[in-house]
């Protein structure tokens, strides 16, 4: 029988074919740590007697939680970031010098290739998977584990295959692709599985969508989210070669015609409005129509977080934005995914836009989508947010509310005072 992009990913690395449900250690192409959970892996290295990287050009240490330190306690958390990299003279460590929020990060700096098998302690991992690897989210002890031996254990996840046809509408992204999945099938409709993304929808969907896409695939409970090679992604590493060399050649493998899959999911793309994820779960989905009649007033907009803070957000946000003012009793943030596109969009006249419309913009940081810093939420607020997750308490107090949306949804309802539809513009 045939296999499956992730099978043939892991058959790869350990030199012999697997199948779904076979538990195998391979090699770690990429092991990703931050802020807040690395110093546990630091920890758990020294403790464990190891006094050198297995494979230190394949290890990353990104600071992007809580970076420039909110308080002492974060400042802390970095110092130990700082110290182990520095001592381990560690090539890609990236704080405020070449900031980012790592899931945008790692791929603008060429190191995510397809064919990878990648982790990192942080759940959105998955979010690399859009460039054709394997990538998933794991517990700061896996990565000690990682960092000692440069490799891991796996269980070879079944996968579903979701194929997305049809031509999107107007104001219709990679945002609302997944949320429409995740409201079909739940946020534990694909545990532990992978989701093969498909179809004529994803041909033309670009790397920042794909990116959107596979980065709420944790979201629906599946090991890793995954779209397979091609001109589209091609495309992208070529953007990539101009600025950083590749950390290495791709190893393209495609699902055979045989595979075998768990489920097919099969979803009409061109009957898709914007969707809005309710609180408190992302697969609380609604049709933007139906969030237009509910009348939800709002207190916050939020552009940004490593699912929707990317150059072709921030673009959306602006073309909406632009010669219009936020509502008076509303608040907006952008923050974008990275220092590069922060400058691009400054260049572009972006910021100029957004600051002119009431916003504010930040250093890149996924500090609001946790609750963190740069946008918490107070007591019964309502917040719009291109985030991923709506979790109750997520991004502050936990009377608040957050709608999960695209960011021209998120750039309309800042204008409006309510969630609105940008189509209604």
């Amino acid at each position: 029988m045939g296999m499956t992009i992730t099978e043939k990913i892991f058959s790869h690395h350990i030199n012999r074919e697997v199948k779904a449900g076979e538990i195998i250690r391979c090699d770690v192409d990429m092991t990703i740590g931050n802020d807040i959970t690395t110093p546990i892996s630091i920890k758990a290295f020294k403790e464990s007697g190891a006094e050198k990287l297995a494979k230190p050009d394949n290890f990353a240490i990104v600071l992007d939680h809580f970076i420039p330190a909110k308080d002492i306690a974060s400042a802390n958390q970095a110092k130990i970031n700082r110290d182990f990299a520095y001592e381990h003279n560690l090539k890609h460590f990236f704080d405020e010098k070449r900031m980012g929020i790592e899931h945008r990060l790692l791929p603008e700096h060429g190191l995510i290739i397809p064919g990878d098998v990648i982790i990192g302690a942080d759940s959105h991992t998955c979010t690399h998977g859009a460039l054709g690897a394997f990538a998933t989210g794991m517990g700061s002890t896996d990565i000690a584990f990682s960092m000692i031996t440069g490799t891991s254990w796996f269980k070879v996840p079944e996968s579903i295959k979701v194929v997305f046809n049809g031509k999107r509408g107007e104001y219709v992204y990679g945002k609302d692709l997944i949320l429409e999945l995740i409201r079909q099938i739940g946020v534990d409709g694909a545990l532990y599985k992978s989701l093969e993304f498909v179809g004529d929808t994803i041909e033309e969907l670009p790397m920042d969508d794909r990116m959107s896409l596979c980065n709420m695939a944790i979201e629906a409970g599946a090991k890793n989210g995954i779209v397979a090679y091609d001109d589209i992604t091609k495309a992208f590493l070529d953007d990539v070669a101009k600025n950083h060399e590749l950390r290495s050649k791709p190893i393209i493998h495609y699902s055979d015609d045989d595979a075998i899959y768990s489920q097919v999911i099969e979803i009409d793309v061109s009957k898709l409005e914007p969707v809005i994820a309710y609180p408190f779960l992302p697969s609380n989905g609604k049709p933007i129509s139906q969030a237009v009649k509910d009348d939800i007033v709002i207190d916050q907009a939020f552009v940004g977080s490593c699912t929707n803070g990317t150059l072709s957000d921030l673009r959306i946000a602006a073309n909406i934005l632009k010669g219009r003012k936020i509502a008076k009793k509303v608040r907006m943030i952008v923050t974008p995914a990275t220092q590069r596109i922060y400058k691009q969009a400054e260049s572009e006249g972006l910021i100029d836009i957004f600051i002119d419309a009431g916003a504010v913009v930040s250093n890149p940081t996924c500090g609001a989508c946790l609750g963190g810093y740069m946008g918490i939420l107070g007591d019964g607020e309502r917040c719009v947010s291109t985030t991923n997750r709506n979790f109750r308490g997520r991004m502050g107090a936990r009377s608040s509310e957050v709608y999960l949306a695209n960011s021209a949804v998120a750039a309309a309802s800042a204008i409006v005072g309510k969630i609105a539809d940008p189509r209604d513009l």
